[in-house]
């Protein structure tokens, strides 16, 4: 489930791109699969760092020397790079986890080229509410979130960083009553009989991406969609 649109982050060749804080990595193994790149995952979580390497081998190009592809375990607020290490970050779904998230920012800011992209999601502010509403255990668990972000307040929080904001789109249309419906029926969520049938109308949107749930998730994102992404340019001064 891919949130970033890299027609708006675009990849060149040569390029190292930090997917910071990859999980089980969706974004670090598609910007590798994307261009002849250098893509970097970092984590807290071993875990997903193993998960993500596991995925990483049925993409791996080893005879390709053009492009490569690294995982770290490293915190957001003191990453393991030198200044301006990267043309793109992205920081997807991460930033509502971090208690010092500003200070993840910072060290975005930090490892990022001059004229380097960054890429930044989050949950959007409504649908996030009607989850927090169902359910405080939703954002109340180990690793949950610990904030709603208001996009156009985080917007201005990273302009403040000398980045320049150029784009934005919304994602995730069809799974935000998906979560809707977790949070509603969170103590048996596993067993509930409409949480199991709408998540494998999930699965299979995501392994046929058939036309008619692709047009309805395009056409309901603007209105519906979980995820708000934005995008931003260093200054090159």
């Amino acid at each position: 489930m891919q949130t970033v649109n890299f027609q708006y982050l675009p990849l060149n060749s040569g390029d190292r791109v930090l997917d910071l804080g990859c999980g089980e990595g969706r974004h670090v193994i598609s910007a590798y699969v994307q261009a002849d790149v250098h893509s970097i995952g970092v984590d807290l979580s071993l875990d997903d760092l193993r998960t993500t390497r596991d995925k990483y081998l049925d993409f791996a190009e080893p005879e390709n020397v053009d492009k490569s592809f690294g995982l770290s375990s490293a915190n957001a607020l003191a990453l393991p790079f030198a200044d301006h290490s990267f043309d793109q970050v992205i920081c997807s779904e991460v930033l509502e986890h971090i208690p010092d998230y500003r200070g993840a920012l910072a060290e975005i800011e930090r490892v990022l080229k001059p004229g380097g992209l960054l890429c930044v999601s989050v949950p959007r502010l409504w649908p996030e509410r009607i989850c927090w509403f169902f359910s405080k255990a939703y954002h109340q668990v180990p690793g949950g979130h610990l904030r709603i972000f208001h996009a156009r307040e985080l917007r201005v929080q990273i302009e403040d960083f000398g980045l320049s904001y150029y784009h934005q789109h919304w994602a995730h249309a069809l799974h935000a009553p998906y979560w809707w419906l977790q949070c509603l029926f969170w103590r048996n969520r596993d067993h509930n009989w409409l949480v199991q049938q709408y998540h494998r109308l999930l699965v299979w949107d995501l392994m046929e991406a058939p036309w008619l749930t692709r047009t309805a998730e395009k056409l309901l994102n603007p209105l519906l969609g979980k995820s708000v992404v934005m995008y931003f340019r260093k200054g090159v001064a």
